[in-house]
């Protein structure tokens, strides 16, 4: 290798300078580099585009006064030619046959092309130096020539002595022509002997059977689930152990005859393992499958995406504006310069294409079509389409045009039906497009299939191809209610912001609140009008701004909107605010969404979409209303066939392009400054003592979070005063944080679905991550995952009236800690005042008054924060209070599903859960009464490890203090105060109040959801994975008389450990005595199994230490980490399965990491999942305010994290299997009828139903975990990073690469657990 760096090196400083000067002087072509090739022949190239080249290579170029860099030049290539002639003499056999040789360069072929007239450097190379060069170096002496001589005299030494070692060993190793070395041996004894003798024929063909054992080695595929995981258990611990210690870079080969076998029988099960691999993905890859996974490639980058995604969302706001020259011209400086032009991509062309054939100018999209071709990019159908619409709209458009036009499409193979099924048509343009079909082929109707050929996983082919006994669900809502319902929800998201009355309006109206309102609403419509003038004259500013036209600008963002808008949204930043300020970057960004937000909504209004998802709707509410027929099609496939149906118009799905972050960063920030720079307000306004002047309402400032300096804006204490006085009883919201006033419209694709013009993601990830939305786009199994969700949205809530007027009314009196209603901030603690330069107090005092203005500060800051999540939460449910409603879903990375509603929904605390209500009541049947007290026992936390009988008897026997409890929840015994969830324990006691009291408890009409909550859902999933017979009966899947309660049981092993040592004399240990309690450590127990650390556990002991009043909170820290080390032991020793499986996710997670790709997989369901933890990189955006620095730990150009990698991987993969569980029970809940939802690894549903659900919930954690989990993400890991071949066989890299192959191929022993007892196991959900 190092021969052919000098070589590749001398030929690069001197061909280069010979191609160079004969550029300079206008040389013919045969002696021209490709870029002088490029510049001469190029039509489009600019002159800029030439010197910015020329400036760039100008330190090549000898200038005719420069002796003294040519002779210093000339004097490097003697060195190298000498350097050359030496190593010539050291290197192997076939390298001395394929002798290196100097080229100068020539047209278009390079160093390969015999067509130069000279090719003296061929001679160069067989002498050492030119008489030329001779007298050159004579001139100059050089110490490297010196240097080259004495190492050469080393080098010879050294060699003589290798070479006896070498022939004595090679006597040992080959015995003749059948060589039977081992690989690695044979590579070995190439690279090493230089005197070798034999024929040129038989080393080549030797070089290249040890190629082939290399790519062999390598290029791995999965094998068959059979017959991988056969392999797997051959490959035993020893064998394992040998491979990963053989290094093939060592000289020679192993010393005893046992090793050698030892290593050949690994190797041998390797090449078996690989081989098998290899077969399995030749059928793969000739299947029509599509859970192969892609092979790692290098990614272009988030920066490189951003920017990309920059230029498009730019070009399509000028667009929008109707701003065409501004856009064209962007477009024209971007292709114009190479470096720029490299982010362009078909898309970005496709923009003004489509704005030229609104227009109706087929020659403007004709030189689009040139500028395609130019830079190098092919037309897709996207252009094909732009095209054809322009040739739609010109009625004197030739035949002949749009038949050479389709013969186009035919040879680029795209056929016509691709263009109207893949194709996102807005306006007319699907019309236009067909009246250009038709003028040649006037018969021709598109052909729309949208389903296809669907490949369902196995884990669900049965659901959706045997539907006979499936009984879909309607809501109790006729299809005329409905409708009007989704008008009422169409008129909210087209205004984009609702406004409600607060909880807060019924206090009594002060003289002193009526002022300080007043004074508010006049300010604002001051700030409005000053607002509105700045942003005018600051546009105008920005228009006529003479940047350069490759620069994106910001003035199309801030035309997008009407100028009252953008006002609008920031004078709601300014009312939203809290009073210790927030940060610039979370307050530009929020800004920068509403605007993004409005500009989609407008968008789709502008695209003829509302019109299109009105009519399409009123048909979907036929499959949901109850005076309308039965269907037996899931609401995502009523909705795919409608859409086949009304294909008139634009389409409905995903046709908007997304913002990078850093765009509504930039946009928000621009903003914010406008608003420190311009609103304003008299310093006496309150106090008129005070000399008048104008002093701004919001500051800029810095403070410190953790150790980073962050930019704040901070409200002026005045407005702070003036808002708090007022107390306004309007709250003004995004509309999606309202919950939908209609079913939401189910998802079908990765960009459409949930709200009705709102934009939407389906997984919700990072600010700027993109890989998530890459990857889903590319799935083609997400019908089951939508399916789910789609179920979830389309329950139906309403507010539970009577135990929301006891809320507010706690809510508006004092609040309470012990029922967690927040008080208000009259009772914050006051905040001390005192002057630090006051002489009288010492240093010490001084900075204890410091610490108490801190702590107090936080204290405020903690509690206004917790009063306004609160308010915001009551207000939207009072707002609600007479109305049904339903919160569409997403999901995040891992699968798990989440309302989007952020403040108002059933995942929220014990407060929110109490006022939710099902829409549609059940009769109780024979044992739903049952079934509402067994779920108020469980609510208290007091019956965790007595039967159902017995917590049944428990509830029986307090039957009077539930009662009272329902009766005069304040004023009574006020038992439900004393539950683990008081206000869900309150509601539950009403409704069972309400049934005793009924004429006939059966039939008495309940909307109670009843809970059945998984016991330690994550360790049931290990236990399962595992078979673990030991761990499965600590987490109820084994069927038990009595439940077992993990967290009880290591609560009872961590006392029984403490008394030991307490008996010891240990003083923390002693003072715990009679405070370690299943509370302390079920957090700590519950995480462990998700990858929580020592350091995290503690920090939760801590906490709930921190909670009991009696324990002495100086022995907090201490007894936190001598707990949180009992709770890791204890369950070390219960869990040893589930440590197994956990070690071996790890390991395969650290090794994919440190191979440079980050991990990802496939649930069961077929979700693509991608951790998206990466080495975190620094981006500055630039503003007037100031420089925001960015760090940016999603970007998939950086190495991933390794740390984040591995200690995530196995919690992301549990909760991926708890979401997969949950999305089958909640998709055949769903077919036979029932309501359901879930609060991740918690169920709900009607008291009716608990038993048909558990029946289903145990059936599909069975057909989950029938499944082979482990071994397919073998297969998909082996797959997804052991089968692309390595280019080089390194030392360090080639073990690296052998320790993934076999970790990943050694899938974890399984224990003897009979999955099917979980169908028969009471406690296993309950």
């Amino acid at each position: 290798m190092s021969l052919l760096r000098v070589c590749a090196f001398a030929k690069c400083v001197q061909s280069s300078r010979i191609l160079l000067e004969k550029c300079a002087v206008r040389a013919s072509c045969v002696h021209c580099c490709p870029l002088c090739l490029f510049i001469r022949n190029s039509r489009r190239i600019t002159e800029p585009d030439l010197n910015i080249q020329r400036r760039r290579l100008s330190f090549l170029i000898p200038k005719s006064d420069d002796k003294k860099k040519r002779r210093l030049e000339q004097s490097l290539l003697d060195v190298l030619d000498a350097r050359i002639q030496q190593l010539q003499s050291d290197v192997v056999l076939d390298v001395q046959h394929a002798k290196v040789q100097l080229f100068t360069a020539s047209s278009g072929t390079g160093a390969l092309s015999g067509k130069s007239p000279k090719s003296q450097p061929q001679a160069k190379v067989d002498k050492p130096i030119s008489s030329k060069s001779k007298s050159s170096a004579k001139s100059q002496p050089s110490r490297w020539m010196e240097k080259l001589s004495q190492e050469k005299k080393n080098k010879l030494k050294k060699e003589q002595h290798l070479q006896q070692r070498i022939q004595k060993k090679a006597k040992d190793t080959k015995g003749g022509k059948g060589s039977q070395m081992l690989p690695g041996t044979s590579l070995k004894t190439i690279s090493t002997t230089a005197k070798i003798t034999a024929p040129s024929k038989k080393k080549k063909k030797s070089g290249a059977k040890l190629s082939d054992e290399i790519r062999a080695a390598v290029a791995s595929s999965s094998a068959t689930v059979a017959g991988h995981a056969a392999l797997s258990r051959k490959v035993s611990k020893g064998n394992t152990n040998r491979l990963l210690n053989i290094n093939l870079n060592e000289e020679g080969s192993t010393n005893t005859i046992a090793e050698k076998k030892g290593r050949a029988s690994v190797l041998a099960e390797a090449e078996e393992l690989e081989n098998r691999l290899n077969e399995q993905l030749r059928q793969w890859s000739s299947s029509n499958t599509t859970h192969t996974p892609d092979l790692p490639v290098q990614a272009d980058g988030t920066s490189a995406a951003e920017l990309q995604q920059s230029i498009h969302s730019y070009l399509e706001a000028c667009a929008f504006v109707g701003d065409i020259d501004r856009g064209h011209r962007f477009l024209l400086s971007q292709h114009r310069v190479m470096s720029r032009r490299r982010h362009l991509n078909t898309d970005v062309y496709n923009i003004m294409m489509r704005v030229w054939a609104k227009k109706g100018t087929l020659n403007h999209i004709g030189r689009i079509f040139i500028l395609l071709e130019e830079a190098g990019l092919k037309p897709n159908l996207g252009s094909y389409c732009a095209a054809l619409e322009c040739m739609g709209r010109n009625p004197s458009c030739s035949p002949r045009v749009i038949t050479r036009c389709l013969n186009q499409m035919e040879e680029d193979g795209v056929s016509v039906d691709h263009l109207f099924s893949q194709c996102l048509f807005r306006q007319d343009e699907r019309d236009m497009v067909l009246n250009a079909i038709h003028v040649v082929q006037p018969e021709y109707q598109p052909c729309l299939n949208p389903d296809g050929d669907r490949h369902y996983p196995s884990l669900v082919e049965d659901f959706y191809t045997r539907r006979v006994e499936h009984r879909y669900p309607k809501l109790h809502f006729t299809k005329q209610e409905l409708q009007e319902r989704f008008n009422q929800q169409l008129s909210m998201e087209q205004a984009c912001t609702v406004t409600i009355e607060s909880v807060e309006a019924s206090k009594t109206v002060t003289e002193n609140m009526d002022k300080m309102r007043k004074l508010l609403s006049e300010l604002r419509t001051h700030w409005h009008k000053t607002l509105l003038q700045a942003l005018k004259e600051n546009k105008m500013i920005l228009a006529n701004t003479n940047s350069r036209d490759y620069r994106l600008n910001l003035y199309p963002y801030l035309c997008l909107l009407d100028d009252s808008d953008y006002v609008d949204i920031m004078v709601q930043g300014v009312a939203n605010m809290p009073p210790s300020g927030e940060s610039l970057k979370i307050l530009a960004r929020d800004l920068g969404s509403r605007v993004y937000t409005k500009y989609s909504v407008r968008q789709k209004q502008q695209n003829h979409m509302v019109q299109k998802m009105s009519n399409i709707y009123s048909f979907y509410t036929d499959i949901l209303a109850k005076d309308t027929e039965t269907y037996s099609v899931l609401p995502r496939e009523r909705w795919c066939e409608l859409e086949v149906e009304n294909t008139v118009g634009p389409s409905l799905k995903g046709a908007e392009n997304n913002w990078p972050f850093i765009v509504s960063l930039e946009l928000g920030t621009y903003m914010v400054d406008l608003m420190v720079k311009n609103l304003k307000i008299n310093s006496d306004i309150l106090n008129p003592a005070y000399d008048r002047k104008l002093i701004p309402i919001l500051y800029h400032m810095y403070t410190f979070r953790s150790t980073r300096q962050v930019g704040f804006i901070k409200p002026h204490p005045i407005l702070t005063q003036i808002q708090q006085d007022a107390m306004e009883t309007k709250l003004t919201f995004d509309s999606y944080v309202i919950p939908m006033l209609c079913p939401p419209v189910p998802w079908t694709s990765v960009k459409f679905g949930a709200y009705l013009l709102t934009p939407t993601k389906l997984m919700r990830t990072v600010d700027g991550a993109t890989q998530h939305e890459t990857l889903l786009e590319k799935s083609q199994n997400l019908q089951p995952v939508m399916d789910s969700l789609n179920q979830l949205g389309n329950c139906a809530w309403k507010v539970n009236k009577p135990l929301l007027d006891i809320i507010i009314s706690i809510f508006n009196d004092k609040g309470s800690d012990k029922l967690d209603i927040p008080p208000p901030m009259s009772e914050a603690p006051k905040i001390p005042h005192f002057n630090s330069q006051e002489v009288s107090y010492t240093a010490s005092e001084k900075a204890q008054m410091k610490r108490q203005v801190v702590i107090a500060k936080k204290k405020c800051a903690e509690m206004h924060s917790l009063r306004m999540d609160a308010l915001y939460k009551l207000s939207i449910a009072n707002y609600m209070r007479d109305e049904v409603f339903w919160f569409p879903h997403s999901m995040d990375f891992r699968g798990r599903t989440y309302p989007c509603p952020p403040y108002f929904n059933h995942l929220g605390s014990d407060v929110t859960r109490a006022i939710l209500l099902f829409a549609e009541g059940k009769p109780l049947g024979p044992k739903g009464l049952d079934w509402l007290k067994i779920h108020l026992v469980n609510l208290t936390g007091l019956k965790k490890r007595s039967s159902l009988q017995e917590r049944l008897d428990y509830a029986n026997s307090i039957m009077e203090d539930v009662l009272d409890s329902a009766d005069n929840p304040l004023n009574g015994r006020c038992w439900w105060m004393n539950a683990d969830e008081p206000w869900q324990a309150l509601a539950c006691c009403m409704e069972i109040a309400n049934t005793v009291r009924s004429p006939d408890p059966q039939l008495f009409i309940s909307h109670f959801p009843v809970h059945q909550d998984g016991s330690c859902n994550g360790l049931q999933h290990y236990a399962a994975l595992g078979r673990d017979v030991i761990g499965a009966t600590s987490v109820n899947l084994l069927p038990c008389d009595l439940p077992q309660d993990v967290y009880s049981g290591v609560a009872q092993q961590v006392e029984e450990l403490r008394s030991r040592d307490a008996e010891k004399g240990l003083k923390i240990a002693q003072v715990l005595e009679g405070f370690i309690s299943r509370k302390v450590v079920k957090q700590t127990v519950m995480t462990v199994v998700y990858g929580v650390t020592r350091y995290g556990g503690r920090l939760q002991i801590e906490k709930r230490l921190k909670e009991i009043d009696d324990f002495p909170k100086e022995y907090v820290w201490d007894a936190s980490h001598y707990l949180v080390r009992l709770v890791f032991s204890g369950l070390k020793e219960m869990f040893t399965g589930t440590r197994e499986i956990q070690d071996w996710l790890t390991e395969s997670a650290r090794l994919i990491s440190k191979s440079g790709h980050t991990v990802e997989w496939v649930t069961p369901l077929g979700l693509p999942i991608i951790q998206p933890y990466h080495r975190k990189r620094n981006q500055v955006l630039k503003s007037t305010m100031q420089h925001i620095n960015l760090q940016i730990s999603y970007d998939t150009k950086e190495r991933p994290d390794t740390v984040k990698q591995k200690n995530a991987f196995p919690p992301n993969f549990i909760h991926s299997l708890d979401s997969t569980h949950m999305m089958l029970t909640s998709l055949h809940s769903h077919s036979a009828g029932l309501t359901f939802v879930s609060v991740h690894d918690c169920y709900w549903t009607h008291a009716l139903t608990v038993d048909t659900m558990n029946k289903i919930c145990r059936e599909q954690f069975v057909a989950l975990h029938s499944m082979p989990i482990l071994q397919d993400l073998s297969n998909f890991l082996l797959l997804k990073y052991c089968a692309a071949p390595m280019t080089e066989a390194k030392n360090k890299k080639y073990q690296e690469y052998r320790r993934l192959m076999l970790l990943l191929a050694k899938v974890p022993q399984t224990g003897d657990f009979d999955l099917q007892l979980v169908k028969e196991s009471t406690y296993f959900f309950s």
